[in-house]
């Protein structure tokens, strides 16, 4: 049995950054949230900041944005950025099979978005209107989240997101891939036994090709070409010792 890190409110001012944080709804229907985070601003009524769009890992399945592992990284990741940060909580399988998180993650991007020109906005959230450079908008995630916007990059690529907004980077930390033919390093021997099989089976019974599926094997037969990613640069750090680490080198 997997333990995830306890939920933790999100916090007016972390004592450690004085990035303060804050809990929105997206959505009601369906049901997507996030948690907003803003650093500490030397021009408090003026400064534009770049706008960072995130999706946190745990395999579809576990771990959240309200997470105490991802309120620290955010925390971290925003004070020495200088952002303005949406993390994302989508709907998890079982409950909510995929391609659910993906349509959820697209629906987060598009609101985000439509801040931009848009005066009815649903939900309207003043950090983004005062605060977000839309010039300046970035994705990134982690494992599971690292799919997702590798998989929301190429639809950027053919759909338009509100008010014309373009996607300027985005980055994908150890991201979940997978497939039945094993790439460099990869162990070779029942792969259909592996964990990453067995999630992907238990969050996406229903995909087409399976672990082939071009959401998860970014190399399989049809999977559509790297260079329709809707973003102008991506950067794909690995950890030395994460089992899928060479889908992605």
């Amino acid at each position: 049995m997997v333990k995830e890190p306890p939920y933790v409110p999100p916090s007016p001012q972390d004592k450690e950054t004085g990035v303060s944080s804050k809990d929105i709804t997206i959505s009601q229907d369906p049901s997507i949230s996030a948690r907003l985070y803003l650093p500490k601003l030397n021009q408090p009524h003026h400064q534009k900041l770049p706008i960072l769009i995130y999706f946190h890992g745990g395999g579809f399945c576990i771990e959240s944005a309200f997470s105490s592992d991802h309120q620290r990284y955010l925390n971290s990741l925003v004070s020495q950025a200088q952002v303005v940060a949406v993390s994302v909580e989508y709907r998890l399988a079982p409950e909510h099979l995929l391609p659910i998180a993906y349509e959820d993650s697209w629906a987060a991007l598009q609101w985000v978005a439509s801040h931009f020109i848009d005066d009815n906005v649903a939900n309207k959230e003043p950090w983004l209107i005062n605060h977000g450079d839309f010039n300046r908008v970035f994705l990134g995630g982690d494992s599971a989240g690292a799919n997702i916007v590798h998989n929301i990059a190429l639809r950027a690529g053919v759909e338009a997101l509100h008010g014309g907004v373009r996607i300027t980077g985005a980055f994908l930390t150890h991201p979940f891939f997978w497939g039945l033919k094993p790439v460099g390093s990869e162990y070779t021997a029942e792969r259909e036994k592996g964990l990453a099989y067995s999630i992907w089976n238990l969050v996406y019974p229903s995909a087409p090709g399976g672990i082939d599926n071009p959401m998860i094997n970014p190399f399989s037969p049809g999977a559509p070409s790297l260079a329709g990613l809707g973003c102008n640069y991506i950067c794909c750090p690995k950890a030395s010792y994460q089992c899928l680490a060479s889908q992605h080198a």
